[in-house]
């Protein structure tokens, strides 16, 4: 009964986990429309690609044991070989030079030394557990890397920056391979996976947190630029176009008789903290006051 639940879980990690490695897509869609990778990052893509690596030599050395670990991350290896390929194409001189050298370096060297220490200088279990450890480190390191969204949530109070389907399916993710790890009793999938499902519980919880205070401060800063464009465009055309704009800029729609002369327009002006006045050039302001102070 046990065997069967696991295999039924994983063959569900499959399937999400390919949802999760085809999630840049459409990047890269838009990478070779552009015909340019733009400020993208390599290092997700390569270090990725050296992830399924380990894991899918992990299965493949556990045999029948570790078929739906294989699968998986063959299936990632075949993704993230595609999307650095499309890097390295795509990307401006200086890029696709460190992107080599990074490819070279972690999915050349490194693999190949670890695939050549494991076979040559290892035997047994000792194998599992050297590879086992690499595979731990390594996606642990990597399910760390929503630490920084996740403090940059709680410091903006916006998860403008932190898609909740990206983060719901990697939460899913990581809690189907945690339980098919207790399952099949393997230690060195459970500990990354267990880590990685209370990090995507924790950016769920974020994400419930901060939406309605996201929306409420978008709309808010939506209304401030629709203020601050409304003023300018007023401040920018009122001398000529528009009459009555100007005499709402020039006395702010208050009765010329109940404003002293210190608080003059260029006074009130000031002291908004809208910056739409930088606009106008030097002395036009002064020309303005004492256009005001002469009808006065």
């Amino acid at each position: 009964m046990a065997t069967d639940l696991s295999t039924v879980l994983g063959i569900i990690g499959n399937v999400i986990s390919i949802l999760v490695f085809a999630s840049p897509i459409k990047t890269f869609i838009g990478i070779v429309k552009k015909k340019s990778t733009e400020n993208y990052k390599a290092i997700p893509y390569v270090t990725t690609l050296l992830s399924t690596s380990l894991w899918t030599f992990y299965g493949a050395l556990k045999g029948a044991d570790g078929l739906l670990v294989t699968t998986v991350n063959a299936a990632g290896v075949a993704f993230q070989l595609t999307y650095v390929t499309l890097f390295i194409i795509f990307a401006p001189k200086r890029k696709k030079v460190t992107t080599i050298k990074l490819v070279c370096l972690f999915n050349v060297v490194f693999y190949g030394s670890v695939i050549g220490a494991t076979l040559l200088a290892m035997h047994g279990s000792l194998r599992l557990t050297f590879v086992g450890i690499l595979c731990v480190a390594l996606t642990i390191a990597m399910y760390a890397s929503p630490l920084a969204a996740m403090r940059n949530v709680i410091k903006t109070k916006s998860v403008e920056y932190m898609p909740f389907l990206l983060s719901f399916f990697l939460f899913l993710n990581a809690g189907v391979w945690s339980a098919y790890a207790i399952l099949v009793k393997d230690i060195y999938i459970l500990v990354p996976n267990g880590i990685g499902f209370a990090l995507g519980t924790v950016q769920l919880i974020l994400y419930g947190m901060y939406k309605d205070k996201s929306k409420s401060t978008k709309s808010t800063e939506m209304m401030e630029e629709e203020g601050s464009a409304h003023l300018v465009e007023m401040g920018m055309n009122g001398d000529d176009e528009h009459p009555k704009n100007r005499g709402i800029i020039k006395g702010l729609s208050l009765p010329k008789p109940s404003l002293d002369r210190q608080y003059s327009v260029q006074n009130i002006l000031r002291s908004l903290s809208y910056g739409p006045y930088d606009f106008y050039p030097p002395g036009a302001l002064d020309e303005v006051d004492e256009a005001e102070n002469g009808k006065m």
